[in-house]
């Protein structure tokens, strides 16, 4: 059983969420807020698998909800829910968020995405991720993308298979596209990534992506 905690600030969209939460046998709803502090305490109370997360709240912001949550280290994973693709939603991936959905997804892609961050993986498949980044490079601002650090102390326990296998996926190539580039079997790239993974401490692919801009090894193509 998936348990979710649903942070939305408008009351017709939480019934909605709850009616079609609590109709699906393998999710179960553990509790509805509306802003930022009640969504990182019952977080922490509750340890649900999932925080749906409103990108915008009353006292705050889902960004700094995400950000509280994924300090206190507890196994919760986010997937923010926005009206549309803006930078608030690559601040959100860069805070710890697991992934993001439109809210106007259709009703079996969000139970799709609640599934897939649950089970640890991201939302945003490599590709879409790649063509989500490229699209808005040139509107992350010089404190969205962080300081340059290219010596970061994370990369120094890659080996150099691993580190370029680390840049192509920062820039959003899929397992066959890396395979394919460094003649490789598609297993093999799936060990290396999740050795990546590990070593840099990012949670899922997504974060391994953000991280790549924020170090400069990866940029729009």
């Amino acid at each position: 059983m998936i348990t979710v905690l649903v942070v939305e600030t408008r009351p017709l969209q939480r019934f909605g969420f709850r009616m079609l939460l609590e109709n699906t046998p393998d999710i179960e709803i553990v509790g509805e807020v509306e802003n930022c502090a009640e969504a990182v305490r019952w977080t922490i109370e509750l340890h649900p698998d999932v925080v749906l997360m409103n990108i915008r709240t009353p006292d705050g912001d889902g960004i700094e909800a995400t950000r509280r949550i994924v300090a206190a280290g507890g196994r919760s994973r986010i997937l923010v829910l926005t009206l549309d693709v803006d930078r608030n939603a690559l601040a959100a991936l860069r805070a710890g968020a697991s992934g993001f959905l439109l809210k106007d997804t259709r009703p079996d892609e969000l139970l799709a995405g609640i599934r897939a961050v649950a089970a640890g993986d991201a939302v945003i498949a490599p590709a879409l991720t790649r063509r989500l980044l490229d699209a808005f490079a040139d509107r992350i601002d010089d404190e969205l993308r962080g300081p340059v650090q290219r010596q970061d102390p994370r990369l120094d326990s890659l080996t150099e298979r691993e580190r370029e296998v680390f840049v192509a996926i920062g820039h959003g190539l899929t397992n066959g596209e890396i395979a394919q580039r460094f003649t490789l079997s598609e297993s093999t790239v799936k060990t290396h990534v999740g050795r990546v993974l590990a070593k840099i401490g990012a949670r899922d692919r997504i974060q391994a992506v953000t991280l790549a801009y924020d170090l400069r090894l990866a940029r729009p193509v």
